[in-house]
């Protein structure tokens, strides 16, 4: 049996979904405390069932920036050792530690968690260590059983296991970090079992993704992503996403609105109305990269050091809303978590069907014209009721 099989606390074999996500950048660099987007994701606590949270932040290992956190769950102790003895002799381990965290009602089976900073061992370009790094963790999550990385970017980590929102924040403390940037997700297992690391985020490098919904296109998109590298050991949708993000935007050099043109390419007929330059990129997209569109229903969250990005499937078959406070922008799969984690807003809206919503570091968000312009008229009329 494996780890996975063996929590799977309901014995179910699949289950229709529903899951909460949410998450936000500050685009100013400003940390903000995990209270209250924990408060947040726990007002959907309905869409999970007790199987799966978690949380990623950016910016709390200020301490040691360049370093690779890799944060790791093992089921024994002995099993940690082993892991233990492959990343000394692999990488240059600077510093290492147990995850904090504590006894909480309703939490049962937590594995031994650690984290371990890490360097390459010679000198490397931050691409070459990239690659680097992601060939180890493959490495460990398809060979090392009972073991698992579940984090290994720089200057962020995710924090994640089985349990409701609330539950889950209680126990890593989540109100004890900072980040500039958080992601956040409430599982509700379709069809693969709730275990410590199947729960949301997905980590790998410096990305996080949470997902709700199914993706049909799952056979295709993981042959592809394979036959770059990429080994899928947890036949999940959220992992192939994260794997199909990497592939395009830091390996390919993609930008984020190109790579959400990939993911959830516009219609043909859509695409014959653009310009010629316009139809050109598009048709070339989705010629190069048609094993990589998403098909089915899904509304996910992506989030890297600096880039944080929105998007749902091509008729937006699940909710997000967005919302807009000064430097913040804010995604959710409802709009009261929206006002629940920034109460003040200057602008909400629900995005289109397949529309990337994206915020940057050093960019200040703003609403799309057409937001603007409705924002203005209503002003005007209620101006003179």
């Amino acid at each position: 049996m494996t780890w996975a099989s063996s929590e799977n606390r309901y014995r179910d074999d699949k289950a229709f979904d529903a899951c909460g996500l949410i998450g936000f950048i500050d685009t100013s660099g400003q940390l903000h405390s995990g209270a209250r987007i924990a408060s947040a994701l726990d007002s959907m606590r309905e869409r999970g069932n007790g199987l799966g949270a978690g949380f990623a932040a950016y910016g709390l290992y200020g301490e040691l920036p360049d370093c690779y956190a890799l944060h790791v769950m093992c089921q024994q102790e002995a099993q940690r050792l082993d892991l233990d003895t492959y990343l000394r002799r692999n990488l240059t381990v600077v510093h290492d530690e147990p995850i904090p965290h504590r006894p909480v009602p309703g939490i049962a089976g937590a594995p031994v968690l650690w984290r371990y900073f890490c360097r390459p061992s010679v000198e490397l370009t931050e691409a070459e260590g990239d690659d680097l790094v992601v060939r180890h963790v493959m490495h460990l999550n398809s060979t090392q059983a009972g073991a698992f990385v579940f984090s290994s970017g720089k200057n962020m980590g995710v924090f994640k296991g089985v349990g409701h929102p609330s539950e889950i924040a209680e126990f890593y403390d989540i109100d004890a970090y900072r980040g500039y940037m958080w992601t956040a997700h409430n599982r509700f297992p379709t069809n693969t079992p709730g275990w410590w690391g199947g729960a949301h985020p997905f980590g790998l490098l410096d990305w996080s993704v949470v997902h709700n919904g199914e993706i049909s296109s799952y056979g295709a998109n993981r042959r592809y992503v394979e036959a770059h590298g990429y080994r899928c050991t947890m036949q999940t949708d959220t992992e192939v996403i994260t794997y199909v993000a990497d592939l395009l935007m830091r390996r390919h050099g993609i930008p984020a609105a190109r790579a959400a043109q990939v993911m959830a390419a516009p219609l043909w007929e859509e695409i014959a109305m653009a310009s010629l330059d316009e139809q050109r990129v598009l048709t070339a997209l989705r010629q190069t990269y048609a094993p990589l569109l998403l098909n089915g229903p899904f509304s996910i969250i992506l989030a890297r050091n600096d880039e944080f990005m929105a998007l749902t499937d091509r008729v937006r078959l699940r909710p997000l809303a967005v919302g807009v406070s000064g430097d913040r922008l804010i995604v959710s799969s409802e709009l009261a978590a929206v006002h629940l984690l920034e109460p003040e807003l200057d602008y909400t809206w629900t995005p289109m069907g397949g529309e990337a919503i994206i915020g940057r570091l050093g960019q200040r968000p703003t609403a799309p014209a057409e937001v603007l312009r409705s924002e203005l008229y209503a002003r005007e009329v209620y101006a003179h009721v």
